[in-house]
């Protein structure tokens, strides 16, 4: 299964294509979408929406993982993510692909096994779990890479769930 894995922004979209097959991940390719202040939003949008078209047609993911929106303070920025997540996701919309989402604290959870992990802790797990020499950079990306690795280990507990339900 190919789980493409989103941190939405529309300064910098991460994204990272990671293959899961029985509980064990490969990265496939992980990289990022930028776009300029000074460009006009719906310009911005729309380089979005046309490389988010582009990786959806490379991958063809089984299924999306995103990064679940939660804002405190500033109406404009939430409402500038919100309309360029939106645009993020049409493409895999528009194909039929599935789309979960998870906070933050899920992703720490289920890749450290702790809800207030660091940052660093959680991009040397997926180094680790990824057997890469590296951490992935930039954040963003990282940030991308270990959500589409949380939505599979989600899938392998609702499988094993599935297994061991009896009746």
């Amino acid at each position: 299964m190919i789980i493409l894995g989103i941190d939405p922004g529309y300064a910098i979209i991460g994204y990272g294509a990671v293959e899961c097959v029985s509980g064990h991940f490969t990265l496939l390719k992980c990289g990022r979408i930028t776009t300029d202040a000074g460009t006009p939003f719906d310009r911005r949008l729309k380089i979005i929406y046309d490389d988010m078209c582009d990786i959806v047609r490379l991958f063809k993911p089984d299924q999306v993982s995103i990064e679940k929106l939660f804002f405190n303070n500033n109406q404009k920025t939430a409402i500038d993510v919100a309309q360029a997540r939106g645009v993020t996701l049409l493409p895999a919309i528009s194909a039929g692909v599935p789309i979960f989402e998870y906070t933050p604290l899920q992703v720490k959870s289920s890749i450290v096994g702790y809800g207030r992990a660091e940052k660093h802790q959680v991009q040397e797990m997926v180094k680790n779990m990824l057997h890469l020499t590296d951490i992935i950079k930039p954040d963003d990306t990282a940030d991308a890479v270990a959500l589409a690795i949380t939505h599979g280990l989600s899938l392998g507990r609702r499988e094993l769930e599935k297994n061991n339900r009896i009746g």
